[in-house]
């Protein structure tokens, strides 16, 4: 499925060169591009218009379904529309998300072997929304009977739960991912849903502490003040809280308790106990009074930093994650070290505890988000009776799509790259082995070409010198800035264009030549983003504290990923 912005196809499926008998092309008529007798991106991008304006928003190309997002409701999805799709020939009704869902589950009944669909697109494109229609889809196609409704309930409501912690308010995008999410729906051997698993990838954890202007937090830190606790907690309203004080969210603030009052509905239905809840609200808390946290230097900038708040943030801080007050504020103000038995104190500068204090904070949400995403796969793993035999699986992957915004950051880059390496998947995997395909036909297809962008995946993960190696480099220098690092890549890139180009500024400022155009990034905080560093007597109080969900995530092992490892809950189940 590749749902993208009009007029902006990321990637399509080669056309067969014309054969005798092809179908002429009347504009907006052809449900299946790949038909067509010549498909150029001209014809690709004419036809999808035209199509749009007749409000036809699904087209064919191949196996692949492009959709347009048509940016208002349409009626598409109603119990009629699943209803038409559910065990029907391709051919037989117009393009729809369903009927992908509809030809995956069919395919995995029938051969027994798994099946997957990506997800791809700019964003704001309708990712999320076409993923979520899809797992419905599939659901309703495998409807498991009484015994299954509660499971498939639970899986349904894990949408609405993940999108409120990993989504927010963008420039594009009202309800834009911020994360990678690959949903695995597990099947027993007679196509009944069983269980779920879910890997998520890239959270965007500097948006915790910091959003560009008429960009939003995470949904979540806008819901919790709608709790009945949000008093308890100390909440009262958003704009008082550095991390939320937005612009025109008056509205979102008069939902707040409607909003939270679906998320809990959500959380209880997954399986979340209430105590479970308390803790996650207790810790959302607990980071928005941390970025009411200030320091200040007595004279000069070389001067340890003193908090500039009143004593009862920290305290309050401390109250909400359970753990001893003095400690943290310490642990917040001073590097402590131990050489060779002996303790050194070192008090931090005020830019250094800035750093420290907006580190903790976003690895307090993302390893809550990686928790909150271990326990939905504990409770969507499948009954030890269900795990009997070898388990299929349907995967839908749902990434963030391709962005360029006015200013493009470390972020950005991520993301990009992302796209990039999912462009280079479908290029592997549809333009080469369509083309090999071709040969063994003994068609002529000298007159199709692609464009292949692995070199410019080797500028970034080359080793030693690539984009991300020279980034880590630089991090383990003290003295290192944004602007030693694009000094570096200048030097190292300036004579590969069109991929890199090196702006005529002192900026620290360069360009990339995307698969989907050229972008340019500004490396602003690019190497405290990068270190992502947490300070070690912060991780040892979180682990001793009296909350056993705080606890939990500070002892849990990090992958190198960023992500809380946990076992898979399918592990042995077959498959």
């Amino acid at each position: 499925i590749n749902a993208e912005y009009m007029g902006r196809i990321i990637m399509a499926a080669p056309a067969r060169p014309a054969k005798s008998g092809s179908k002429p092309w009347l504009k907006g008529q052809t449900d299946d591009l790949a038909s067509l007798a010549n498909l150029d991106e001209p014809v690709l991008l004419e036809e999808l218009r035209v199509r749009y304006d007749e409000d036809k928003i699904y087209t064919y190309v191949g196996d692949i379904l492009v959709a347009v997002n048509p940016f208002r409701p349409v009626p598409l999805y109603t119990p009629e529309w699943e209803q038409r799709y559910k065990d029907a020939v391709k051919s037989a009704n117009p393009p729809h998300v369903f009927a992908i869902a509809d030809q995956a589950y069919n395919s995995l009944v029938r051969s027994g072997r798994d099946q997957c669909a990506v997800i791809s697109g700019e964003s704001g494109a309708g990712k999320t929304e076409s993923a979520k229609y899809m797992v419905k889809q599939i659901i309703l196609l495998c409807h498991s009977g009484s015994d299954g409704a509660a499971l498939e309930r639970k899986i349904i409501q894990v949408n609405p739960l993940l999108e409120a912690f990993g989504n927010a308010q963008t420039l594009m995008n009202n309800n834009s991912s911020r994360f990678g999410k690959y949903t695995e729906l597990k099947f027993n051997s007679r196509g009944a849903i069983v269980g779920a698993e879910i890997s998520e990838y890239l959270l965007e954890k500097s948006r915790v502490v910091g959003q560009i202007k008429g960009e939003c937090n995470f949904h979540i830190f806008y819901y919790v003040f709608g709790s009945p606790d949000a008093a308890a907690m100390g909440l009262s309203r958003h704009q008082d809280f550095p991390y939320t004080a937005n612009e025109d969210l008056q509205k979102r603030q008069g939902r707040a308790q409607a909003l939270y009052r679906e998320l809990v509905t959500a959380l209880n239905d997954v399986g979340f106990s209430g105590d479970e809840q308390r803790s996650m609200g207790a810790i959302l808390a607990a980071v928005l009074h941390l970025g009411v946290i200030g320091y200040d230097a007595v004279y000069s900038d070389n001067d340890p930093a003193q908090m500039s708040c009143p004593p009862t943030v920290p305290a309050k801080i401390a109250a909400l994650l359970k753990v001893d007050a003095a400690k943290l504020k310490e642990a917040l103000t001073v590097n402590i070290t131990t050489t060779r038995g002996e303790v050194i104190r070192r008090p931090y500068l005020v830019h250094q505890a800035l750093e420290v204090r907006d580190a903790f904070a976003k690895a307090l949400y993302g390893r809550l988000f990686g928790w909150i995403v271990a326990q939905v796969n504990k409770l969507l793993s499948p009954s030890t009776e269900n795990s009997r035999g070898p388990l299929q699986s349907i995967g839908i992957l749902d990434i963030f799509g391709f962005e360029h915004f006015q200013k493009n950051g470390f972020e950005q880059m991520c993301i990009n790259v992302a796209n990039e390496q999912l462009q280079n998947f479908f290029n592997q995997h549809i333009f080469k082995s369509e083309l090999e395909e071709y040969t063994r036909e003994g068609i002529d297809a000298t007159k199709i070409t692609f464009t292949d962008n692995q070199a410019l995946l080797d500028l970034f993960f080359g080793k030693p010198i690539g984009i991300f190696a020279l980034l880590d480099e630089e991090c383990h220098f003290p003295k290192a800035t944004d602007t030693s690092l694009v000094a570096k890549y200048k030097k190292e890139f300036g004579s590969r264009a069109p991929l890199f180009s090196p702006q005529r500024t002192d900026d620290p400022v360069f360009t990339i030549t995307h698969y989907a155009g050229a972008v340019t990034y500004t490396a602003h905080s690019y190497l405290e983003k990068n270190r992502d560093t947490l300070a070690a007597d912060l991780v040892s109080l979180c682990e001793t504290s009296g909350d056993a969900v705080v606890c939990d995530i500070f002892l849990s092992q990090i992958t190198a990923t960023g992500t809380i490892a946990q076992s898979s809950p399918f592990a042995g189940a077959g498959s």
